[in-house]
């Protein structure tokens, strides 16, 4: 915006997976950290947002 480089998305959707008619379930990369997240939508009602963690609660991290 007003004559900045364009970053990068920190972002990426990994997975995108529609479940029944109306829930959608994504899996979400923080490229910056490498957090995977798992994000549910509810027919756009509502939506959920949780760190993905190993048994060991520490996160998993994209590779």
């Amino acid at each position: 915006m007003f004559g900045k480089e364009k970053r990068p998305n920190r972002f990426e959707v990994t997975a995108d997976e529609l479940v029944g008619t109306a829930q959608n379930v994504d899996i979400i990369v923080d490229h910056k950290t490498g957090v995977q997240y798992l994000v549910v939508s509810q027919g756009g009602t509502g939506n959920g947002v949780t760190v993905l963690v190993d048994q060991d609660g520490k996160p998993l991290l994209a590779k």
